[in-house]
């Protein structure tokens, strides 16, 4: 039986541990050269299928490619691009099993989230009524650990990690100048319905840090939220306020709406904090500073958490391995043995039960007065930021990352409008 190529594709918001998987995945390809010819990846995700623009991997030095598992944010280019449903834009999916034909691509690698978990798993429908059966399979990842059925998600153990080091340290800031200066720092972090992000950041509660989070589990109670910072100032002379972007009114209205949406049709979110800390000021007259965490806690390679790394890695390598087992229509998943100590398995989850699934934080994860974390929740957190995995440095002090050199696969069909 001839061997069949391999489309690998990064989706949406990037991670300091994407280019993980798709080490896993290339790596894996490779050792199985007999079954799997050619790795091609998508430049800028599933707009380089659409249009046929591809990455011819097999390009790319083996050094290259291992030096993926230690370079943030995504190698081959991502975008926001949602498929519609097969009903409303047909042309769009046989468009991919035009270019996977003409590319004989056999197998299909997705690394996102929810929106692309559900984008391969229509992918794997179609190529079947099509007549061309592709096994697609979906690499989970994102910073919101959002997917349902696996433990985490890849991405999130190294931004927990970034966000609960960063709100230590800018606590510890605020908390020297406190007697004459600043007494309040707000840090935004991201997260539109669930709050495992702002969890993190509520671990420094343990290292004496005095701190409020809001979660957008929780409907925003200003009263209560104002009375609960007081108090802790009142304590301790300072506090930190974590807040998710998307933390919310009892209306379900944003704190950070900004009144427009993006390519999904969500609502655009920025400005949570400088609302929350402008709040502060007015009703309690206290001094503030706040950050935005944005880009920075999600491309913190510097600072990744070493399980987020290896098991980014080892799901990339699951995926080819499940595909070559006969597998479709699935994802792995983490499986949490046991927490202490930290041990963890290789699982699977059909497609159907993780597309457009959103996991949010269970409520006994949080405090009974919404503002803070639980026991059960810490032991959660802990085992996913330990442990470091630093990337090399050079001479002049920064950190060795990879730019590969994308060199595309010759086109074969005619262009394809967007």
């Amino acid at each position: 039986m001839t061997a069949k190529n391999a489309f690998y594709a990064q989706s949406g918001g990037v991670t300091a541990v994407i280019n993980a998987s798709a080490c896993g995945v290339i790596e894996t390809c490779r050792k199985h050269s007999d079954k799997i010819a050619n790795v091609y990846a998508g430049r800028n995700g599933i707009i380089g299928a659409l249009t046929e623009d591809l990455i011819d991997t097999n390009q790319e030095s083996a050094e290259d490619i291992a030096a993926l598992k230690t370079t943030p944010s995504g190698a081959f280019g991502s975008c926001r691009y949602k498929l519609k449903s097969l009903e409303e834009n047909k042309r769009e999916y046989e468009r991919l099993i035009e270019v996977f034909k003409a590319h004989n691509i056999g197998y299909f690698f997705y690394n996102g989230g929810g929106d692309s978990a559900d984008t391969c798993f229509k992918v794997s429908q179609l190529s079947e009524k099509m007549g061309f059966p592709v096994q697609a399979i979906h690499v989970p990842k994102t910073v919101d650990n959002d997917l349902p059925i696996t433990d985490n998600c890849p991405g999130f153990g190294s931004v927990a990690k970034y966000i609960a080091v960063s709100t230590l340290e800018a606590s510890y800031d605020v908390r020297s100048m406190a007697k004459t200066s600043t007494k309040i720092f707000v840090i935004e972090v991201m997260g539109r319905h669930a709050g495992w992000i702002a969890a993190a950041g509520a671990l420094v509660e343990d290292y004496g840090i005095p701190v409020v989070t809001l979660f957008p589990e929780v409907e925003f109670d200003q009263k209560k939220f104002l009375a609960a910072v007081d108090a802790k100032v009142k304590e301790f002379g300072y506090c930190t306020v974590v807040v998710s972007e998307g933390c919310h009114w009892p209306d379900g209205k944003f704190l950070a709406e900004q009144g427009t949406r993006d390519d999904f049709g969500h609502a655009q979110l920025g400005g949570a904090a400088p609302v929350v800390a402008n709040m502060i000021k007015d009703s309690l007259g206290y001094k503030f500073h706040w950050a935005v965490a944005d880009y920075l806690q999600r491309a913190a390679r510097h600072l990744a958490s070493k399980s987020d790394v290896e098991q980014a890695y080892a799901l990339g390598e699951a995926a080819v391995n499940m595909a070559l087992e006969g597998h479709n229509s699935i994802m792995p998943t983490v499986v949490r043995e046991s927490s202490s100590p930290y041990k963890w398995s290789i699982g699977m989850a059909p497609l159907s039960e993780v597309a457009n699934v959103e996991k949010m934080m269970p409520m006994d994860f949080i405090s009974d007065d919404g503002f803070g974390i639980t026991d059960a929740c810490k032991e959660y957190l802990y085992p996913l930021i330990q442990g470091e995995a630093y990337p090399e440095y050079d001479e002049n002090g920064m950190p060795r990352y990879v730019t590969l050199k994308g060199v595309a696969v010759p086109r074969k069909l005619a262009d394809f409008e967007l």
